[in-house]
């Protein structure tokens, strides 16, 4: 748990450093979205059967969790199958408290992956006075041939600061489906390519996906932001003058994926309880696994003991209705 005066960070260090709690402090709002499952213990809980997609949906609690070196279902990576966002969601991490001081605290964690050669690393920091958690990562190939990956964050927003009254603004100019359904309650036309943020819709007509949708759609849907201007995303709720936001490197997480889930999904694992969104900065893209990142040639990849550096930030702002700009201190100005 990391705290300063504004926020409160609560991390599962020994389930791949996820975020469970981001509570900012002045209006008691937790930002995480939990899902129907709760917190299960790996240790203590036994699934009834084995999922070939692994073991991230038998204890996705909802929050926010790092995705690597794959994105989606299982799929075959370097020759062997990696199980639905990667290895290391479902895996402790090593940490260690590198700051504890008034004006600051950190702490560094790293994880070695089981399946791929990576040495994943990250600083989580958090300032006096400042509503912005800091995170400092780095992701080394420690094998002697060039390794493909994706990246991602994952964090899910829910209620009740999310509702209807809610926008995203980000810096996209194109918008993109998934080709085939991505779900039996999905609104979006498939394969689209469009002007963000005006998406087709399966029934035609057009959608302003920029603006979260009531419970009432009964709908669940993904779809990705792209060509970027710039790295950063604002999710306000207009009504409360309150906001989440990220901010990022554009050149190494160039997309963002938008899961919005409306209360739609009947069938497993949501049967329609469910009403949260995700937006979450990636390197690649599609949610299909890294062998169709590969092929459209939007996963990356590091040669032998290469590295790579990235920072990026999550922050909390008030007073504003909408966004325009996100400078590089996470100060927000209006549109």
């Amino acid at each position: 748990m990391l705290e300063n005066e504004l926020l409160r960070i609560s991390v599962l260090v020994d389930k791949g450093t996820d975020i469970f709690e981001f509570l900012y402090k002045p209006t008691d709002t937790d930002f995480m979205w939990r899902s129907p499952f709760g917190i299960r213990d790996p240790r203590t809980f036994g699934a009834t059967s084995y999922d070939r997609t692994g073991a991230f949906m038998d204890f996705y609690h909802g929050g926010w969790q790092e995705c690597f070196p794959t994105g989606g279902p299982a799929s075959q990576a370097q020759g062997v199958e990696i199980g639905l966002h990667g290895e290391v969601a479902t895996m402790p991490w090593d940490c260690r408290i590198v700051e504890d001081a008034p004006e600051c605290v950190a702490a560094c964690l790293s994880v070695r992956t089981y399946r791929t050669p990576f040495l994943l690393e990250k600083t989580l920091r958090l300032r006096r006075g400042r509503a912005v958690l800091e995170i400092e990562e780095r992701v080394t190939n420690e094998g002697a041939s060039e390794v493909a990956f994706m990246w991602g964050h994952h964090p899910a927003i829910g209620a009740p600061f999310l509702s209807a009254d809610c926008r995203v603004d980000l810096p996209a100019n194109k918008g993109l489906t998934g080709p085939g359904e991505y779900d039996p309650a999905q609104r979006l036309k498939e394969d689209a390519r469009f002007d963000w943020p005006h998406c087709p819709l399966r029934a035609g007509g057009e959608a302003d996906v920029s603006r979260i949708g009531a419970e009432s759609l009964r709908s669940l849907d993904l779809c990705y932001a792209t060509e970027l201007r710039d790295g950063w995303y604002a999710l306000t709720n207009s009504r409360q003058k309150l906001g989440f936001g990220m901010r990022w490197d554009h050149e190494v997480f160039r997309h963002v994926w938008f899961w919005q889930v409306y209360r739609g999904g009947t069938g497993y694992p949501w049967y329609g309880r469910t009403y949260n969104v995700a937006l979450e900065p990636w390197t690649s893209y599609p949610a299909t696994g890294l062998q169709d990142a590969v092929a459209n040639g939007t996963a990356r990849s590091l040669g032998p003991e290469e590295r790579l550096e990235t920072v990026l930030s999550a922050f909390v702002y008030e007073g504003v209705a909408a966004v325009g700009a996100v400078d590089d201190q996470c100060e927000v100005s209006e549109p």
